[in-house]
């Protein structure tokens, strides 16, 4: 083994420290200020004022090993766990931060220097593939002329549509904001042979933003007066690399956690891809809880919730029906004390909510499986019918996103679009129902804007579903919206009301089928939530 874990983090934060970067240590995993971010999930984000309003940083270098969560909003690896052995829910990001001091020549350089230098990582130059915007000429240039990569290992990677920078060599904040090309560097873990298609010989490990724009909307971009330089790093990637172990699960660190969890599990076959999913799991839950995180039906208590779900079904499949998930927090604290020094004071506290949630979940969990599984039998063609997925969800409460997860597992196809079509009729069922509108007593008349304005932002005051006040909605619920104000014409005078979205700056879209008036004076978003979640008082784009 050339590194451990605490040994590439630390050496990646010396190289740089030697570079003349300030190192500052890991932004808080819930974004404090940011209501667009779920999570934090990326090593830019506490420096996004910079990026954004032009903040004059205190160092014009920094670096930093970044906590990250992705398991919701616009970056959501939940999914991918257990299927890639690349993706994780909690992470960390190592990554070099120029605030308008050097550009891409030093930055290609840096990276490549830490990568390949004796005194550094040391790894073969040969066994490296680099990816480009394809107009990116100037990138392009360095990496052939100065670092002297052959063109062979060099792609350019062209727009995906028409639409300007629409590529995935091309960085965005979002729809709008910074922005600028980007260059990702992979590392061939097998051998020296070169071929675009050896999916699973090249393992991205680097990605180098050139951050030189401002995009205001799909087809204005204007360059920055000091572009800057953002780069991320999965140690957890960089580590499988330098260890030369051909997973992310199978590094110091995941490695002794997964024994520690097989042995309390008295699960002999170490290699389960259930462990895996359990050690990744564990890690996310414990932090999310530390930072005060609780499970819930909304917001991030919503995410923290699937995820412990997810990762108790992983316990049943391994054999476990009694309560056991919480059994894994002291692990996790032993076998990754490097991260998990501060959340000691609170173990106590992490290991009573999870063990509370299993309580809760435990009965729905084993009669959802079964019926499940029931299905799947009597699947016709390998593929269970939506109508079959929404009455498991609707009779029995288990979860629809489980239901596809074990249809996966299983090789059988779920009907999305039939699941979309009975949602579909949802709102119409609901969009023609006799609206009972003695339920909306008390609730403050809606400011009506539609006059001068098509769009507008405004503030979520009451959510209602079938009739009944809700805090949140999730994907696929069919709902009443009340807005503070709103743009949209209510149904009034023979006049059809209006149809559009209710968007937050999270991702998430409600689409109004219809709107509808109560005593003239309280406006009624009549739809179905397609993306994300809505919570009262949440701000959104009408």
């Amino acid at each position: 083994m050339k590194y451990e874990v605490s040994e590439v983090r630390q050496t990646f934060l010396d190289f740089f420290k030697n570079k003349g970067h300030k190192i500052i240590k890991s932004g808080p995993l819930i974004p404090q200020e940011d209501q667009s971010l779920l999570f934090t999930n990326a090593g830019m984000n506490q420096f996004k004022n910079i990026f954004i309003k032009n903040n004059i940083p205190i160092n014009k270098r920094a670096t930093t090993s970044q906590y990250c969560i992705r398991a919701g909003g616009k970056h959501n690896d939940l999914d991918n766990i257990g299927y890639t052995t690349k993706h994780h829910t909690f992470f960390e990001m190592l990554g070099n931060f120029s605030f308008g001091d050097y550009f891409k020549e030093e930055a290609i350089q840096f990276a490549w220097e830490l990568l390949t230098h004796k005194k550094w990582f040391n790894l073969s130059k040969n066994k490296f593939l680099i990816t480009i915007y394809k107009y990116d000429y100037e990138s392009y240039k360095i990496w052939k002329e100065k670092i002297q990569i052959p063109p062979k290992n060099i792609i350019l990677v062209k727009n995906k549509t028409t639409n300007i920078y629409d590529s995935d060599n091309f960085w965005k904040m979002g729809n709008t904001g910074p922005c600028g090309p980007c260059s990702e560097i992979f590392y061939n873990h097998k051998n020296n042979s070169y071929s675009h298609n050896q999916n699973n010989t090249y393992l991205e490990i680097w990605n180098l933003v050139f951050i030189q724009y401002n995009q205001k909307n799909n087809n204005i971009y204007i360059p920055l007066s000091h572009p800057y330089i953002d780069t991320g790093m999965g140690l957890e990637r960089i580590s499988s690399v330098l260890q030369n172990v051909p997973s992310n699960y199978d590094i110091d660190t995941f490695k002794a956690l997964i024994s520690s969890i097989a042995q309390i599990l008295k699960i002999s076959k170490k290699n389960h891809t259930s462990l895996q999913i359990l050690s990744d799991h564990i890690r996310s839950c414990a932090f999310l809880i530390y930072n005060n995180i609780t499970p819930s039906n909304e917001g991030r208590g919503y995410v923290l919730r699937k995820i412990i779900r997810r990762a108790i079904r992983q316990g049943y499949k391994l054999g476990q029906k009694n309560i056991f998930y919480y059994k894994l927090v002291q692990p996790f604290m032993d076998t990754m004390q490097d991260i998990t020094y501060p959340l000691k004071q609170k173990q106590k506290k992490i290991e009573e909510i999870l063990r509370q949630e299993e309580e809760k979940f435990i009965y729905i969990l084993h009669r959802g499986i079964n019926i499940v599984q029931k299905e799947i039998q009597k699947s016709i063609n390998n593929t269970i019918t939506g109508e079959t997925v929404v009455y498991i969800y609707d009779t029995y409460g288990f979860p629809i996103d489980l239901t596809i997860d074990i249809c996966k597992e299983n090789n059988i196809k779920v009907d999305i679009k039939k699941i979309q079509e009975i949602q579909k009729k949802n709102t119409i069922n609901l969009t023609n129902k006799k609206i009972q509108h003695n339920v909306y007593i008390n609730i403050k008349p809606t400011k009506f804007v539609g006059y001068k304005h098509q769009k507008h932002s405004g503030k979520i005051i009451a959510i209602f579903k079938e009739n009944k006040k809700q805090n949140t909605i999730y994907p696929g619920d069919t709902a009443i919206i009340i807005l503070n104000k709103t743009p949209f014409y209510a149904e009034s005078g023979g006049q059809i009301g209006d149809t559009g979205t209710l968007e937050a700056q999270n991702g998430t879209i409600f689409q109004v089928t219809n709107t509808k008036k109560h005593q003239k004076k309280i406006f009624l978003h009549l739809g179905i939530l397609n993306h994300g979640i809505l919570s009262i008082n949440m701000k959104i784009h009408a």
